[in-house]
């Protein structure tokens, strides 16, 4: 049977930065990932500077900051082009300690998996928990291969996680949140724009540059669960979105239809009572999995991997044979907390993001313009205690400054 110190299930952004995080702690680490390889969806991430100080931990931080490509003015508008709500990158980045950054999961993947040893993701290695072991013997996987056995076991396999179920057979697991996503990367229409998410009734829409002068367009909207359109996704898009103010038509045009990802949209508005049992943690999407409408999703499960790794330490503290429950537990302790609440209130924004119903899409509009013109943006205020976080420090380390 193969022995590992620390395995990792899952070769997403939340389980490339845990193993990245756990080696650079001294750890030798294998990620297993059931796909064939690690080419990521075509789709964008935004970071936030909760999760830039995060990847600062592990020496990435500033190569993403980087990759900062939004300047000036954004903001929230409505279909017909109006303002709702202003803000800038320089109010964002002076309120927060930082810029949000957009940028191809391609390129974050690539950053990650750039910091880790050849040989580190084996792919095509699916994996199943068959014992999360205790203090006194290891966890075993089960995988194609045969057994193996780690000292820990990261899950990081995404809202379908096996390893959560079973761990938690009685969690009611995820929930259809009642809509479903588009997401499209196409190159920069030839009219210039203001970066902006627009709501309308039931629907919304995101236009945000990328540093190599693409642009990552997002669109969201109520609909029933496991639909699909009845002849491609652009032309749903265009019925869905096609009359919407500019940059929104030429982005349409400029669509391949067989680009288009559409997913429906499930998030975890029950807790886990826990995010680890045995040698086991559980983190992103298979630890707290939410609706996008606040754009925290992978920012969290970065969060949840440079935290896991401050209270596991250094490898060398557990070579003697002393198991890492109590370091499990002050992961949970340390993150469950903040990430039920963030699984909330993203639920909250979608739901009023996605209201329908003429009259309360106009309160909605008048509310947020009002509200907008007092301080800072509504946009920013919607973020005070998520974007401002920062990691845990280890003893003798200097926090970064941004």
């Amino acid at each position: 049977m193969e022995q590992h110190q620390a395995v990792v299930v899952g070769a997403g952004i939340g389980g490339l930065t845990a193993a990245v995080a756990l080696h650079r702690n001294g750890w030798q680490v294998t990620v297993l990932e059931r796909a064939a390889d690690l080419a990521p969806v075509g789709a964008g991430i935004g970071l936030a500077p909760n999760a830039q100080r995060a990847l600062d931990v592990i020496g990435l931080g500033d190569r993403v900051r980087d990759l900062a490509a939004w300047q000036g003015d954004g903001g929230m508008r409505a279909p017909d082009g109006r303002w709702l709500a202003r803000t800038n990158a320089a109010a964002a980045a002076a309120r927060f300690g930082g810029p949000l950054v957009l940028l191809h999961r391609a390129t974050l993947v690539d950053l990650l998996t750039s910091a880790l040893p050849h040989g580190t993701v084996r792919t095509g290695a699916a994996a199943t928990l068959v014992d999360p072991g205790d203090d006194l013997r290891p966890a075993r996987l089960a995988t194609p291969e045969g057994e193996i056995e780690a000292a820990l076991v990261v899950a990081a396999d995404g809202i379908r996680s096996t390893v959560r179920h079973s761990l938690f057979p009685e969690h009611p697991g995820p929930r259809y949140a009642g809509c479903t996503t588009w997401r499209v990367v196409v190159p920069a229409p030839e009219r210039p724009f203001a970066p902006h998410e627009t709501w309308g009734a039931g629907r919304l829409w995101g236009t945000q540059p990328l540093k190599d002068g693409r642009i990552y367009a997002y669109a969201m909207a109520a609909a029933p669960a496991g639909g699909r359109a009845p002849d491609d996704e652009k032309a749903e898009l265009l019925r869905l979105f096609g009359d919407w103010h500019h940059p929104v038509p030429d982005i349409l045009a400029a669509v391949d239809p067989g680009q288009v990802l559409r997913h429906d949209v499930h998030h975890l508005p029950d807790p886990l009572p826990a995010f680890h049992r045995g040698r086991v943690a559980l983190l992103g999407d298979a630890a707290h999995a939410m609706m996008p409408s606040l754009g925290q999703g992978g920012n969290q499960a970065i969060e949840d991997a440079v935290v896991l790794a401050h209270h596991l330490g250094p490898a060398d503290a557990h070579r003697t044979g002393s198991a890492p429950g109590p370091a499990l537990a002050a992961y949970t302790a340390d993150r469950l907390p903040r990430t039920t609440a963030i699984v909330r209130k993203a639920a909250r924004t979608g739901a009023v993001t996605l209201l329908s119903a003429r009259p309360a899409v106009a309160l909605r509009s008048t509310l947020v313009g009002a509200v907008s013109r007092f301080g800072p943006g509504l946009v920013l205020r919607g973020f005070d205690g998520i974007a401002d976080w920062r990691p845990p420090v280890a003893p003798g380390r200097p926090a970064h400054s941004a």
